[in-house]
């Protein structure tokens, strides 16, 4: 986690070789069995899903879904920071996920926010929020790490409830952001949509295909039990061989970095468990807890790194195995603590230290709003580690 804080190097190949090193010439254990650590199934999961949404995203359906909800608004500029969260929440939850929502949506959002006059800052909070409130979809990236980390500290079957913690957090803060920044006295206003600027941007057939694809990868996950990272596969597979999307050029732009650090990630999480690094760990976070602290201390600590680190490749992946831990030594509702964990490190993200801020930054286009609006969100961000604690002990 520290590396991942200082530097631009992989956290997941530095885990790879540092499970290698230390399970097979330190602990004496075969190759085999610390590989046996790699998370196979959600490896085949996040890429299958990334593929499907990239092919969606370089055909140019998704931002024509975009557009058209831009359109919906009608030209009232009280409505247009809203739905860009609305819009937000829903790509994200159907299965981009926050990272890849924010990089599509924010260039957008912050340009019709330059021409109709809505401030970068309120427009940055609504948008990047709305992503971030998706995260734990059980369609997700985020939350196909997620939930199989639950499960495996023995909190099976809350996809639904993770998933709407998380959005409800994001929902509280992002509205509240939006009433303290004046949110409400735009509704007094009108915007225009002038020609050139992508409001028009006609859906074809290519784009209707995608979508029924889409649909159809989700209808196949939610009512036939299909495992989502196979029927995305196939969906794939279906739009290369229709030609409506370009597969190559997708597999070349898949996230494969956050993919690759959340696998050799969990290689070394593996190893810890077996050799009893993790319990360690856990005794350390214990030790900075009361009972009746946990879930805001650990709201807290989550947030803090995730400020500066990647929170579904590093922070989750080593803070969730903790659960049953902390558990055992300071008592509680697991499902509590882990909850305090997934939203505390989620609702720092907004951050121009993260990927979610970064991207609303550089879509801001007057180049007079970029360094005030950078100073905010920072602030913003590092407020959130106390706001997440604060609301994560209230609430659990």
């Amino acid at each position: 986690m520290i590396v991942s804080c200082f530097t631009q190097l992989n956290v997941g190949v530095l885990a790879l070789a540092l499970a290698w090193i230390v399970g097979v010439y330190v602990g004496s254990m075969t190759l085999n069995e610390v590989l046996a650590g790699f998370p196979v199934q959600l490896f085949l999961t996040l890429a299958g899903v990334t593929l499907l949404f990239t092919q969606a995203q370089l055909n140019g359906t998704l931002d024509r879904i975009a557009h058209a909800s831009v359109r919906l608004c009608r030209g009232n500029v009280g409505l247009i920071p809203v739905m860009f969260f609305g819009l937000g929440g829903v790509i994200a939850s159907a299965g981009p996920g926050n990272v890849s929502t924010a990089a599509m949506l924010a260039p957008m959002a912050m340009a019709v926010a330059g021409r109709a006059a809505i401030p970068a800052f309120l427009m940055a909070i609504m948008v990047g929020n709305g992503a971030q409130a998706g995260a734990l979809s059980p369609f997700a990236p985020t939350g196909l790490i997620v939930n199989p980390l639950m499960e495996k500290i023995g909190l099976p079957g809350y996809e639904l409830r993770t998933f709407a913690t998380n959005f409800a957090a994001h929902v509280i803060v992002a509205f509240a952001g939006y009433l303290l920044l004046g949110g409400w006295k735009l509704f007094s206003r009108r915007y225009e949509a002038k020609d050139g600027d992508g409001s028009e941007m006609p859906f074809s057939a290519a784009h209707f295909v995608t979508i029924a694809v889409v649909l159809g990868m989700l209808a196949a996950v939610l009512l036939l039990k299909a495992h989502i990272g196979m029927a995305a596969f196939t969906g794939a597979v279906i739009l290369a061989a229709l030609r409506v999307a370009d597969h190559e050029q997708a597999i070349r732009k898949m996230p494969w970095v956050p993919i690759l650090m959340v696998s050799g990630v969990s290689v070394l999480v593996a190893l810890l468990e077996k050799t009893g690094g993790l319990d360690l760990f856990t005794s350390i976070l214990a030790g900075l807890s009361t009972p009746g602290t946990l879930t805001g201390t650990i709201a807290f600590a989550t947030g803090i790194i995730s400020v500066y680190s990647s929170t579904s490749g590093v922070v989750l992946p080593a803070f969730l195995p903790t659960v049953p831990g902390l558990i055992e030594r300071l008592g509680g509702d697991p499902f509590s603590v882990a909850s305090s964990m997934n939203i505390g490190a989620h609702l720092v993200d907004m951050s121009p230290l993260s990927t979610t801020g970064a991207v609303c930054i550089a879509g801001i286009t007057n180049p007079e709003e970029v360094r005030p609006t950078y100073n905010r969100l920072l602030i913003w961000g590092l407020s959130m580690t106390i706001v997440g604690a604060i609301g994560c002990w209230l609430a659990f």
